[in-house]
């Protein structure tokens, strides 16, 4: 049965959002903030939350609404509540965008690896990893 929130006493929202964000805030890792949303929500819901992110980016990048209905195809409607929730005194959005674009540049610079030179020493090992059987080994160790 779906509740109102305007029909639940205020001492119950309470604990029942601290129970939400306590048990959010207790992941480690982005995998288990994953699986945890995937049996909390339905694909719709975290995709709909995941929209209202990107439109909240593009606000404050300030895009017009007309570039992100065009971009994101979302209604006029859904714009202007986030562009209202990101007017209100909490800054949730706001840093949850921030944080997102950390997140996201440094998973560039992760992913984008420097060319190995060719015939460099590195390309060799790449190229020819059991005649470097023991280089790659100790490398491998630094690393852990």
């Amino acid at each position: 049965m779906k509740l109102k929130p305007r029909n639940v006493k205020k001492e119950d929202k309470i604990k029942y959002l601290d129970y939400l964000y306590t048990a959010i805030s207790s992941f480690k890792s982005r995998e288990e903030v994953k699986c945890f949303l995937r049996d909390l929500l339905t694909e719709s819901e975290r995709i709909m939350i995941g929209r209202r992110i990107l439109i909240a980016q593009r606000l404050l990048e300030d895009k017009s609404y007309d570039q992100i209905v065009e971009e994101l195809h979302v209604g006029i409607d859904t714009i202007t509540r986030v562009h209202r929730w990101l007017e209100d005194e909490s800054d949730g959005y706001e840093r949850a965008v921030k944080n997102l674009k950390k997140e996201l540049f440094s998973r560039k610079l992760k992913s984008e690896k420097p060319p190995v030179e060719p015939y460099s020493f590195a390309w060799l090992k790449k190229k020819y990893p059991l005649h470097f059987f023991l280089f790659n080994l100790i490398d491998k160790i630094k690393k852990d």
